[in-house]
């Protein structure tokens, strides 16, 4: 099955042979290895900073960024790729790489060293981002497509729930080397278990050829169409302040407020919040539809966002009203992220993989020199990141308002 050939109604019960729930788990563990590689590094900031003889505290933000340069930029490279050669060998050759250079980020001798291995391992990760989202738009359409992309947004967002654990765990136990020894081995159990039972979903039928005319035309197609364009930059900078969050987090909750060994705790609340979230969005969004519950969404975050940067302007804020006001903000990331991607999606099933790509770099580096931005804004209170988080909504929600043509709430018909 491949693009339009999906039924729009609802999501296929089997794909390729295996159930829906096993292709759901297997898709979702793909992308989990990004959020893997991002979210198990936060307690190990200051160790690393400590071992490595780095200066700056937030420079060792570094090592966030240039993993997601690396992710972002080599998106553009596996989706063409994947196109022509179908999904299954561009992902294990992404999945070895990632292996690989999770190694060479334990071995690493330099901070120096350390970015190259996270560079390397971003590229590797972003075959498996890219062949994630192809394959439920080579097998899904519409609102089916919008349901399983939320229940494995919602798998995806466990992983920050336990990720800081673990890695504060491992740093316990014996330092922060070990932390990409495990995702070393963490990789190659999922990259052996799609060997063994993710199906080819790209039929050679619908490969296209790999040259710079086709590939030209298949960005075009991409960069000319005012649904896919916008609701990516909206996108992007909506999760500029998710990647500015993570920057921060560590410092805020360690150093601002004290939390210590309990930050990964702290963290894992956030992030249940977030995959409940995007559980719900896989049962309501058949009935409401992607556009309603994505823009009421943004909306609110928009409102709290303002709120946020209100009251920290005026002076610090407890931690119960901080946090408070995240339990709040966090969970519309799950009626947004899916909701959008597969809007954005939808028009593009003819070149998913080219699609992907394109869509998931602009969101990947976009978003994170955005966050970065917020990042290094950091000054040892909540205003930089509050007023990130509005300004960044605010462009999101003028993005929205252009693709809609200034309406929203809409159902996308006849657009």
């Amino acid at each position: 099955m491949h693009g339009t050939t999906a039924a729009a109604a609802g999501p296929p019960a089997t794909i390729g042979g295996i159930g829906r729930p096993q292709f759901i788990a297997i898709v979702a563990s793909m992308m989990a290895l990004n959020a893997l590689a991002i979210d198990i590094m936060l307690p190990a900031f200051p160790n690393i900073q400590a071992d490595l003889g780095i200066a700056d505290a937030n420079r060792v933000q570094y090592i966030l960024l240039s993993y997601i340069i690396g992710f972002g930029g080599a998106q553009l490279f596996f989706g063409p790729v994947s196109d022509r050669f179908g999904r299954r060998a561009p992902l294990f050759f992404g999945i070895a790489l990632y292996a690989v250079c999770s190694i060479a980020g334990a071995l690493a001798p330099s901070f120096e060293f350390l970015l190259i291995a996270r560079l390397l391992q971003g590229i590797g990760a972003a075959a498996t981002r890219v062949i994630a989202i192809s394959v439920v738009r080579d097998t899904h359409a519409g609102r089916g497509m919008a349901a399983t992309m939320s229940l494995v947004m919602m798998v995806f967002m466990v992983v920050p729930v336990f990720a800081p654990m673990v890695g504060q765990i491992i740093i316990l136990a014996g330092n922060w080397h070990l932390i990409f020894i495990f995702m070393a081995v963490v990789s190659l159990v999922i990259g052996l278990w799609a060997m063994l039972r993710l199906p080819e979903t790209l039929s050679e039928e619908h490969r296209r050829p790999l040259t710079l005319k086709s590939i030209r035309e298949a960005f075009a197609i991409v960069l000319t169409n005012r649904i896919a364009l916008f609701y990516t930059l909206a996108t992007s900078f909506y999760f500029g302040s998710l990647f500015g969050f993570l920057n921060v987090a560590q410092p805020i909750y360690v150093d601002l407020y004290g939390l210590g060994t309990y930050f990964p705790l702290a963290f894992a609340a956030v992030a249940v919040v977030m995959a409940a979230s995007s559980f719900a969005n896989s049962r309501l969004v058949g009935h409401f539809g992607q556009r309603r519950l994505s823009h009421g969404a943004l909306i609110a975050y928009f409102g709290l966002a303002l709120l946020l940067a209100g009251l920290t302007a005026m002076g610090p804020i407890p931690f119960w009203l901080f946090f408070g006001i995240s339990i709040l903000m966090m969970p519309l990331f799950g009626f947004v992220g899916s909701n959008f991607n597969s809007i954005a999606m939808e028009p593009l099933g003819a070149i998913a993989g080219t699609a992907s790509s394109t869509l998931g770099f602009t969101q990947t580096v976009f978003g994170g020199l955005v966050g970065a931005a917020i990042g290094q804004a950091f000054d040892g209170t909540i205003f930089p990141l509050a007023a990130g988080y509005a300004i960044v909504s605010a462009i999101s929600l003028v993005m929205v308002l252009i693709a809609e043509k200034g309406r929203l709430f809409g159902t996308g018909l006849a657009r």
